[in-house]
């Protein structure tokens, strides 16, 4: 890179206030600032100017500040010059540092914000606070980030749940969906047809389906946090706990609790339904969450328990410890999820969760991408201890 495009970037890095110095250094190289150079400058000075004001002195005064219309062309034109990765960091910066929080329930303006969970977080504490006018829009901007996260776990979840209860047991009884492709092709591969260009089996094997009769499913019970802490953590978790909801061999209740409990079992129809059963920013009560949880357990042996919480207890911390040991000491598979943050970084009681692995039971920072796989191994009963390690050698 040449001196003259040197000091076009930190010309642009600093910012307008800067003008004149690089100016005096070099005109020429400022003279050559094209037009989207112009346009970026614009955009990132809106919020990152030194009085902190949105749009600078425009939203200075009583009656002076932008309309929605600048917003609305401030967000479009940081799509346009921006990644998507910087977008999501420009707005988030835009909310904290220029008060922009309640702009952002204007229809206009959500229709163009980039789809961010930490953004879809900050408006579901602040949900009770949405003008009527907004509701279907923020609607719309909640369920647009429910149904990436759902493209990213939907196919998996399911795969990893059918390949855990299916034994692997093949069965007589002829069903295309049952069908064992793998097997199939294996033992027909010496009929392989040079005309037809196919293989033509002698056999065909299948699968035994799993069962779906109430004593042979697993019950999949999710306690989660709703503290203030776990805005990400929720939305991940509700995602979740809707496709697992959706499979007829898993039976799953779903649990909310932050000092009060709320049982959203029925909502689990519809994930933005479930989000909007939530309400974030409460404390935390998890034994009395936990105490309530094990009514749901009727065959031990058959039940999976997920405490999704960044374990910061206000209650009884003894009796929560006390609880989660009698779970395990039944039979129950105890699984402890811990809070993670949108960029997957995660935040709990290192104390707590300390002592909850020493009785045996897993905590779990996981990247949602990897819930998948930790599903299928809790449901085939696999030793989960590994679990992290094998993943930060790969």
């Amino acid at each position: 890179m040449d001196y003259k495009e040197d000091i076009k970037r930190w010309r642009l890095i600093l910012g307008k206030d800067t003008q004149d110095t690089f100016s005096s250094m070099n005109s020429e190289a400022i003279s050559s600032l094209s037009e989207e150079d112009w346009l970026m400058d614009r955009a990132l000075d809106a919020i990152y100017n030194p009085s902190g004001k949105f749009m600078g002195e425009a939203a200075l005064g009583a009656g002076k500040g932008p309309s929605n219309p600048q917003i609305s062309k401030w967000l479009g034109d940081v799509r346009d010059l921006f990644d998507k990765e910087l977008v999501k960091i420009i707005q988030t910066d835009a909310m904290d540092r220029c008060g922009l929080k309640q702009l952002i329930f204007e229809p206009e303006i959500l229709e163009q914000v980039e789809p961010d969970i930490s953004l879809a977080s900050t408006i579901m504490l602040l949900k009770d606070q949405i003008p009527k006018h907004s509701k279907e829009s923020v609607r719309a901007f909640i369920k647009k980030i429910v149904e990436e996260i759902n493209k990213l776990l939907e196919s998996d979840i399911r795969r990893a749940v059918r390949a855990a209860l299916n034994k692997r047991q093949h069965s007589p009884i002829p069903s295309a969906s049952a069908l064992d492709f793998k097997r199939t092709i294996q033992r027909g591969i010496k009929n392989y047809n040079k005309e037809l260009k196919k293989i033509i089996p002698e056999h065909y094997y299948f699968f035994e389906r799993a069962s779906t009769s109430p004593s042979s499913k697993f019950t999949v019970i999710l306690d989660i946090d709703q503290s203030g802490s776990m805005g990400e953590s929720v939305i991940y978790s509700s995602v979740m706990a809707c496709i697992l909801a959706s499979m007829a061999a898993l039976k799953t209740r779903i649990v909310a609790f932050d000092t009060n409990i709320v049982d959203l079992t029925e909502k689990s129809d519809d994930p933005v339904d479930l989000l909007y059963g939530f309400q974030l920013g409460g404390g935390t009560d998890i034994n009395k969450s936990i105490t309530y949880c094990m009514n749901y357990i009727e065959n031990p042996k058959k039940t999976i328990f997920f405490l999704i919480s960044d374990l910061m207890e206000g209650g009884n911390r003894g009796g929560m410890l006390r609880h989660l040991q009698e779970m395990k000491d039944s039979g129950v598979i105890v699984v402890c999820l811990l809070a993670i943050s949108g960029d997957g970084q995660p935040y709990y009681d290192s104390q707590m969760a300390g002592k909850i692995s020493s009785m045996g039971i897993p905590c779990f920072a996981c990247n949602p991408e990897k819930l998948p796989l930790l599903l299928e191994r809790v449901l085939k009963g696999l030793d989960l201890n590994s679990f992290q390690e094998e993943f930060k050698k790969k």
